[in-house]
């Protein structure tokens, strides 16, 4: 009897630590706001019939069932307008319920059907998501499963989103995406009840959406030398080498990309970014520059053409447009107006980010502006051309929006910001009564590395699945009522397929999803990572790339007062085991482990660790040269 009470106070102290759905086998990201687990389960039918109405966007609710039950299971699907003992049951309510909102959902499973009650359409595709995520893992591949029982647990679900804002921002101008793989990025944004996707359209790479008014900026500057390796630091390309690299969408492209996404409940916010980061349109229309010369400029392979080793990382070429040419205005006229035309999302992001200005310094035109307009500092200039920008946007019907630099100088009338240097910039906007959209470096740069620099493709940085699961898109300070949400931007220098930009994208994607949807209180980040391991065997099935970055170990070189070089080891997720070696071979669990600073060898020239949970390995062989130890302990 004593022994059946430990138990049973073990087993309680298990679910505490690890939340509802960990000690429930119910593992859905996001957090919903409340979960009800009863006893029992539902067992799908050889038939599976929906009951659904005929409402307007009902249509790709119906499918998105169709397709993973169809492909998955191999059950035949029948939809019909009443079916009092269908499986699936699609309720638009008749009286809006206010708790729920737009795109939250009732989702209802009992021992003899699934029920999911919306206002709109929306909900009912987050309803059938989280549904997706209730089934077996087998619901996630790409042919029929075999000996797969497929039961759902008895369930109620009430849930509905934190902020309407819960984007990826997707950079197509570093590296070129097709129209197949950004529609694949959407598929695998929708499935975490992300709803806008901030494509990053121009840059100095590559100008990739067609403006008809403007041919060149499309075939002159969507094209580039490839280069592969750090991208940065590249060898500038030499005349003879053919720029070939790259590609744009043409405006039916960006149709069925918009067409695409709404299906998913997902909008696209395009961004064209000026004045900073434009060299791709300077090459195309060289009378956009400021700078003698220009005609002379070609569209960045990946060489270094700014230092950001000074103050105001100047840069070595003029890749701005110029603030005081009426020609840049009446390019960003058409430019503006085709892109409006394309998308029907409310906002259009004009950048504003990074704007070298030394060689506006020398501009005698810029300086003609200055003493015309009693501008007095390079930011008040910048400011003059975001606030036209601006006007140029709100004559096409859209809102503007730039990145946090459009603070400097002084903000335009009616400018909504995103926050990306850290926090602050998007407090000031609130605090003088601007739409802001949260997405700073700090928690939500998905071009971070995610592990140790030895593992990783170089970047400056390093952000890791903890780091952004501490996410709060309402920091202290801000006016909150002005914080429409928050997303994770992944800028794609060092990102050269798709498949690294899923790695790059998962599992911090899931981390971002929860900040931006699920209630702030009921945020853990060890009831979280269990969920995460579920969706990574979701994943393994959906044959979508994630980093297991998570479960490498941190290291943390230090020199003793002998001066000997110790390492501590440390991980990020609970309960793993650390072995390690110093001899050149490949540890597994019967090698050292450890458990405290290590003193390394000292002919030692490299250091292997792995971790392990249990017996079985879950992190990957990280070898350390003993070289980047000495270095880091400096």
């Amino acid at each position: 009897m004593k022994k059946l009470s430990l138990l049973v106070c073990s087993c309680l102290i298990s679910a505490l630590a690890f939340g509802q759905q960990a000690n429930t086998g119910i593992a859905i990201i996001p957090e919903p706001v409340k979960i009800t687990t009863h006893t029992g389960r539902y067992l799908l039918p050889k038939t599976i019939t929906i009951q659904s109405g005929t409402q307007e966007g009902i249509t790709p609710v119906l499918d998105l069932i169709k397709k993973r039950f169809s492909t998955a299971t191999g059950k035949i699907i029948n939809v019909k307008k009443t079916a009092p003992s269908a499986a699936i049951k699609l309720i638009i309510a008749k009286k809006t319920d206010a708790i729920i909102g737009k795109e939250g959902y009732y989702l209802s499973v009992k021992p003899k059907g699934i029920t999911i009650t919306a206002n709109e359409p929306a909900g009912l595709y987050y309803g059938v998501q989280t549904l997706l995520q209730l089934l077996p893992k087998e619901i996630e591949g790409k042919a029929v499963a075999k000996n797969v029982k497929w039961t759902v647990p008895v369930v109620d679900i009430t849930d509905y989103p934190r902020f309407e804002w819960r984007g990826l921002m997707f950079d197509v101008a570093r590296h070129f995406f097709t129209k197949k793989e950004v529609m694949s990025y959407i598929d695998n944004m929708a499935r975490y009840k992300l709803n806008l996707l901030h494509l990053h359209l121009t840059d100095d790479e590559g100008w990739r959406i067609e403006i008809k008014s403007l041919p060149k900026l499309t075939t002159v500057g969507a094209y580039n030398v490839k280069r592969e390796g750090e991208f940065g630091n590249f060898i500038p390309p030499t005349a003879d080498e053919p720029r070939d690299y790259g590609g744009f969408y043409t405006q039916d492209d960006i149709r069925e990309l918009v067409k695409y996404a709404q299906e998913r409940f997902v909008n696209i916010m395009p961004e064209v970014d000026v004045p900073g980061h434009s060299l791709a349109a300077v090459v195309s229309y060289p009378q956009l520059s400021a700078t003698a010369g220009a005609d002379k400029y070609v569209v960045r392979s990946g060489e270094r053409i700014m230092d950001w080793s000074l103050p105001g990382h100047p840069a070595l070429v003029d890749n701005t447009l110029n603030p005081a040419g009426e020609y840049t205005y009446q390019f960003l006229d058409k430019v503006i107006g085709e892109v409006a035309q394309l998308f029907p999302f409310a906002y259009m992001h004009m950048g504003g980010d990074e704007c070298a200005k030394n060689f506006w310094e020398q501009s005698a035109e810029v300086k003609a502006l200055m003493a015309k307009e009693n501008l007095k500092t390079m930011e008040e200039v910048q400011s003059y051309f975001e606030k036209r920008v601006e006007k140029i946007v709100e004559s096409k019907g859209k809102k503007f929006m730039g990145w946090d630099e459009i603070l400097e100088g002084g903000i335009g009338p009616n400018a909504a910001l995103m926050s990306w240097r850290g926090v602050k910039g998007g407090i000031e906007a609130t605090q003088q009564n601007h739409d802001v959209v949260m997405s700073p470096t700090t928690f939500t740069y998905l071009d971070y590395m995610q592990s140790d620099r030895v593992m990783e493709p170089h970047v400056y940085a390093t952000l890791r699945l903890s780091k952004t699961y501490e996410f709060e898109p309402v920091p202290e300070g801000a006016v909150a009522k002005y914080i429409k949400g928050g997303q994770a931007n992944l800028w794609t220098e060092q990102v050269y397929n798709i498949r690294q930009a899923e790695y790059m994208t998962w599992p911090r994607g899931f981390a971002l999803a929860e900040s931006v949807w699920s209630p702030k209180e009921k945020k853990n980040f060890n009831t979280f990572f269990a969920k995460v391991e579920k969706h990574f065997e979701r994943f393994n099935e959906a044959e979508i790339k994630y980093a297991p970055s998570v479960y490498d170990p941190i290291f943390k070189a230090t020199r003793a007062a002998d001066k000997k070089l110790n390492v501590e080891l440390t991980t990020e997720v609970q309960g793993l085991d650390i072995y390690y070696s110093f001899d050149n071979s490949y540890p597994d669990n019967f090698y050292p482990k450890y458990t405290s600073i290590l003193t390394v060898p000292i002919d030692a020239t490299q250091l292997r660790v792995i971790t392990y949970r249990g017996k079985q390995p879950v992190g990957r062989m990280v070898t350390m040269p003993i070289e980047e130890l000495n270095k880091r302990a400096k």
